[in-house]
């Protein structure tokens, strides 16, 4: 591991979590409404989650005792505007204790403002389809930022916008996009609309669609919280693979990155800095994706489980959108822990060559807290350093909860 002063002196060391995925009870998103018609492409409901809602002092205090100082999460669109036009003062209440607790306890909040989910009106108004959801999102924000915006460190208005183009990559079976389309009929259905729509399950003649009303949104909201703060840094985050060009496969990768990341990136030049969210490097040949080596431990995806990743996608968004980084989201899906206590060491001392090349990064946040709902495919992947029982929510620091610890304390110089 690095000395510190491998890393800047402000450099933030974090965990993310989102709010869907954590907190329980979202009832009036639009996930929720989708996991609960009939078919249904999630394999489970995400029903309390992980209790996230009411434990969440007790998780502040997890995150605190890793030797951390920052936390990202998200605020939930639907809590706080659960009817058009209606603000929930108890759930701002939420949030901004939420705020304070991290302030309270020497953690900069990193807050996402859309991470995947919405309210269940504006998924039936048709999403980012509608010509109004720029300016809805863009409110939303600002009654957020006039709460409590004062006291937030970083702001994320989208988490992941390209994930729709990315996952056109990975190989899924032709079922689940089917599946997919079932699902948000039947949801239009139930609704009584002619079209529901959702920022996490989306068909694939709506991609240029919702692109451009996420990106009129990103920039709306990101004037919205300027306004309210000029001085707070706001960027997006982008789901990012490291692919890398065999002999003969740099055609592929090109066309990969032109589909899936450079349009974001180059949006991104206009902000402060771009969140990278990587958890494999992919290696392509010229007839596309080879397979993992021989031996080589590996991921839920299928892929090998390779540390110079984290490396290879940071330079290459900091490439392409000339802005600072900010490791958003950074892990590995297995139930094998001892892999993924292995695997942060090596995935740092990547990132600070890249800082020591030049690139300049703002922080890194690992994915995630603790064991959690990873949307369609409900409770089955692994990605905590904490396990979570079921049953009474009981947080269980896995080994590498404690490897992430004694790596930060190193580097922070504790």
């Amino acid at each position: 591991m690095p000395a510190a002063s491998a890393y800047p002196a402000d450099f933030l060391w974090g965990v993310a979590t989102a709010g869907h995925q954590n907190e329980g009870d979202n009832v009036h998103s639009d996930t929720w409404f989708l996991e609960n018609v009939t078919p249904t492409v999630f394999q489970e409901r995400s029903g309390k989650a992980a209790n996230g809602w009411e434990l969440w002092e007790s998780d502040l205090d997890l995150v605190a005792g890793m030797n951390l100082n920052a936390y990202r999460f998200s605020v939930e669109w639907a809590r706080i505007e659960p009817v058009e036009g209606e603000f929930d003062e108890d759930a701002l209440a939420h949030y901004e204790a939420l705020v304070d607790g991290c302030r309270a306890r020497g953690l900069a909040p990193i807050v996402t403002f859309n991470h995947f989910t919405s309210p269940h009106w504006f998924a039936a108004r048709g999403a980012w389809l509608d010509d109004s959801a720029p300016e809805l999102f863009a409110r939303f924000c600002g009654v957020v930022m006039d709460r409590f915006g004062d006291r937030i460190h970083l702001a994320v208005t989208f988490n992941e916008p390209d994930l729709p183009e990315m996952l056109t990559w990975a190989g899924l079976p032709d079922f689940i996009a089917e599946l997919e389309r079932e699902t948000l009929a039947a949801a239009a259905r139930e609704a009584g609309v002619e079209r529901y729509r959702a920022g996490n399950v989306m068909l694939r003649e709506d991609f240029a669609g919702m692109r451009a009303g996420m990106t009129a949104a990103h920039v709306a909201a990101k004037a919205a919280i300027k306004k309210s703060r000029a001085d707070l840094r706001v960027g997006l985050s982008l789901a990012m693979c490291d692919d890398v060009a065999a002999p003969g496969g740099e055609e592929v990768v090109a066309r990969k990155r032109a589909e899936v990341y450079d349009y974001w990136l180059r949006l991104a030049a206009d902000d402060d800095f771009v969140g990278v969210q990587n958890y494999e490097r992919l290696i392509y040949g010229p007839d596309g994706l080879l397979p993992a080596p021989d031996g080589a431990a590996l991921n839920g995806m299928g892929t090998a489980v390779d540390p110079e990743s984290l490396r290879g996608a940071v330079e290459y968004a900091h490439a392409v959108s000339g802005v600072p980084i900010l490791v958003s989201e950074h892990g590995v899906s297995t139930p094998d822990d001892s892999i993924r206590a292995a695997f942060i060491e090596p995935s740092l001392d990547g990132l600070a060559e890249a800082i020591a090349a030049g690139v300049p990064v703002l922080g890194y946040c690992h994915w995630t807290l603790m064991d959690n709902f990873e949307w369609i495919f409900g409770y089955g992947p692994k990605l905590g350093l904490h396990e979570v029982d079921r049953e009474t929510f009981e947080r269980t620091a896995k080994p590498s909860a404690r490897v992430y610890a004694e790596l930060v304390a190193e580097a922070r110089g504790l």
